[in-house]
């Protein structure tokens, strides 16, 4: 058996599960072997520090993998701007066929993506922002609930709730992120009316994650407590793993602090330590709620088989269990 869903079908993979754009994560080794178990893996193309960095990892990636991947571009304000236009020409020119893009509106990019037979997934954080994506032409939506890692935008509304919303006004593929799983996940989403569900969490925390073993340890012994949401009083929340760097972060703002005066603490090169290091101090790290319900380091291989098989198991016989016949007692 399989589940195929509007997601499978458009974006050509064998499983509605995705793995997003995770920086510093999304590198070669984890992306081939998503893909490779049937999943759909995203290279994140701004861990790369140059556009020809980005296009030896794309060459890397297929050389442990023939299955369809994909490459996020995530497009953020900042004070020096990556050469998004060189990053965007190189996936081109590589031949990728799906992009996630996130961050602001994905219309500057469309054209050329679409031109070039290029499919788009944009990810959200509110029905209003999906709606508008949708009209604007995008392929697919992510939608980004409050449990997610990251920018879980200012909104705060938990997956039970946007992801009907969402799926009342979305008429394309739509995948669900924040605080997924298991098995158990991935058929609330579909019940929900979502296509599919997209991971990073819970990717992070696998055999071929190319981050360190103490990381990926962190996130089995967490729990659902242990995360922080920091920038608030900014209005650009971040979840991120609960550390001695993010709670002095959150105590600096919430003391009436400014961006300055936390800027050296969240520095992206701290986070990067991080992963390499296996230092859970070093900085500031991206995890979601979902660190509660991970209890284990497998292959993504075995991580994607069990949970669609579970999956299956869970619709065909607890699900399907509950479903009984009455028989009418009037005569």
């Amino acid at each position: 058996m399989a589940l195929k869903t509007k997601f499978t079908e458009v974006f050509g993979v064998e499983h509605p599960i995705a793995q997003g754009g995770m920086q510093w994560v999304g590198r070669a080794e984890l992306v081939a072997a998503v893909a490779n178990a049937g999943a759909l893996g995203f290279l994140t193309a701004l861990t790369q520090p140059t556009p020809a960095d980005l296009a030896n990892e794309i060459a890397k990636t297929r050389d442990l993998t023939d299955k369809p991947f994909g490459v996020n571009l995530t497009i953020l304000p900042s004070i020096n701007p990556p050469p998004y236009d060189e990053y965007r020409q190189v996936i081109v020119d590589a031949g990728i066929k799906i992009v996630e893009t996130a961050g602001s509106n994905p219309a500057p990019h469309l054209p050329m993506f679409h031109d070039n037979g290029i499919k788009v997934l944009h990810k959200c954080t509110s029905v209003r922002h999906a709606v508008k994506a949708q009209s604007l032409g995008v392929d697919g939506i992510s939608i980004d609930g409050f449990e997610c890692a990251g920018h879980p935008g200012e909104d705060d509304i938990p997956g039970l709730v946007l992801i009907p919303a969402a799926a009342d006004q979305i008429e394309i593929p739509m995948v669900a992120s924040g605080g997924f799983a298991d098995a158990r996940g991935l058929v609330a989403a579909l019940a929900l009316g979502a296509d599919g569900i997209n991971m990073g969490s819970r990717f992070m925390c696998t055999a071929e994650s190319p981050i360190h073993q103490n990381v990926k340890e962190a996130i089995v012994a967490g729990t659902e407590l242990d995360t922080e949401l920091i920038f608030r009083p900014l209005r650009n929340t971040g979840r991120v793993a609960s550390n001695a760097v993010s709670r002095e972060v959150v105590q600096i703002l919430n003391d009436g602090g400014q961006f300055e005066d936390v800027k050296d603490l969240v520095a992206g090169v701290r986070g990067n330590k991080v992963y390499e290091t296996g230092d859970l101090d070093a900085g500031i790290w991206w995890v979601g709620t979902s660190m509660g319900l991970i209890n284990d380091i497998p292959t993504c291989g075995e991580l994607v088989s069990r949970m669609v098989t579970e999956a299956e198991e869970l619709i065909t016989e607890r699900l399907g269990g509950a479903v009984v016949e009455t028989v009418s007692a009037s005569r």
